[in-house]
């Protein structure tokens, strides 16, 4: 991981907190009623979580009361725009984008000597089951104060108007609560602390909780898709909720997404395509043994490529190359079924999202296909990083290096 930490493609991105501003984080951890850290200088992210906590704690959703009620802490401005490092919804960094977008000057505000606890609330109190995850169509979002500053205020404001009735004016008692409130809290008048509630709908989307579940609606039936296979299978046990179930190792999970208009695949466009270049290259160095030369050169060069392509045995040879074996003999063979050529592996990892999804729905199907068939490293990356993370560590040394390039080029 050191490697991609020094690409900055590991934990960066992240804001800095140290001296006071560790004592505000630990209050807002009480608020959530979790224990304080023992750290003095730690690292959050867009949604206040923070890498070094998350391994104090051994818990990498700490924030978390329970997997249907996920929290986020806003210590600073600086944590708009920032990733999401450990998000167990799809929409959670969405989420944060709108809560900036809504209440820039707010924050600005609040920041300054206080925080801002998050409450991303489905009105669900916990799951029960999987099925649970179907009533979850808009999300509400909560706003907690560090010290109820914006109570204090509205108190200050009560004293002031209290102050200013009748001939209050030269009420002693007045005097003392209003200064002592000023001395508390400093003058709260024309602060922004106000933060009403927002109300986000919800349709399709990914969350961690059983295991793994993509939730895909509005589309011609509704369907769940499972990572973990025993809970799939208690799942399949309830027959009462109309819903297409699947396991994400099924081949008719890419079967049904392109029937419902949800994925598309042409199999001649995806072969001209840098994508397919980056499949067919995993692929190769799957199979590939002990080389002469680096990966990072064999994969570059097109002679280099072809030369230990040949080192493959005929069979592993034919499955690497089995989409332009198919495209050349269907020139002449019409009726050559693309099944009878190309590996399994290809048709589901070049699938596509369709191009009439709204861009949301765009990004979903995407991760959903990265996690289907893990195969281009790069849209691993963009889409499922804890997987792109573990597969990253069992990769050869020279294959971790030109992957790493890889993504640098494509960064913008």
């Amino acid at each position: 991981m050191e490697k991609l930490k020094a690409a900055g493609l590991y934990g960066g991105a992240l804001v800095q907190v140290s001296g006071s501003i560790v004592g505000r984080y630990n209050e807002c951890l009480a608020m959530l009623g979790l224990q304080p850290t023992s750290l003095d200088r730690f690292t959050i992210d867009g949604m206040g979580w923070s890498p070094e906590i998350a391994l104090e704690k051994n818990d990498n959703f700490y924030l978390n009361i329970g997997e249907a009620n996920p929290n986020a802490i806003i210590l600073s401005p600086e944590q708009e725009g920032k990733p999401v490092h450990m998000p167990f919804h799809s929409f959670d960094r969405d989420i944060m984008i709108a809560i900036f977008a809504a209440y820039p000057f707010q924050i600005r505000d609040i920041t300054k000597d206080s925080a801002i606890v998050v409450h991303l609330d489905q009105e669900i109190d916990a799951y029960y089951d999987p099925f649970d995850l179907l009533r979850y169509t808009k999300i509400s979002v909560y706003f907690n104060l560090l010290n109820d500053i914006d109570v204090k205020q509205e108190e200050q404001l009560s004293l002031i108007s209290k102050f200013k009735t009748d001939n209050n004016f030269i009420n002693r008692t007045i005097h003392k609560e209003i200064l002592a409130s000023a001395k508390a809290y400093g003058d709260l008048r024309n602060r922004k602390l106000k933060l009403p509630p927002l109300e986000l709908p919800i349709s399709s989307f990914y969350t961690k909780a059983f295991g793994g579940i993509f939730v895909l609606r509005d589309f011609t039936t509704d369907i769940i898709v499972f990572e973990d296979k025993e809970i799939f299978a208690k799942a399949t046990e309830n027959s009462s909720v109309d819903v297409n179930l699947f396991h994400i190792s099924h081949h008719e999970l890419t079967v049904n997404l392109v029937s419902q208009g949800i994925a598309q695949f042409d199999i001649k466009k995806a072969a001209k395509t840098k994508r397919y270049e980056r499949i067919k290259k995993h692929i190769f160095v799957e199979h590939l043994g002990q080389t002469e030369h680096p990966l990072t050169e064999i994969l570059e060069s097109h002679l280099l490529f072809k030369k230990y392509l040949n080192t493959l045995d005929p069979e592993t040879r034919k499955k690497v190359m089995s989409v332009e074996l198919y495209n050349q003999r269907k020139i002449i063979e019409r009726d050559l079924n693309m099944e009878d050529v190309v590996d399994l592996q290809y048709t589901q990892a070049l699938l596509e999202p369709h191009k009439n999804l709204e861009v949301e729905h765009q990004e979903l199907v995407w991760k959903l296909l990265s996690k289907i068939v893990p195969k281009d490293p790069l849209h691993l990356y963009w889409y499922d990083k804890a997987t792109f993370y573990t597969s990253f560590k069992t990769w050869k040394p020279d294959y971790q290096e030109w992957v790493i390039e890889l993504i640098l080029k494509n960064r913008d």
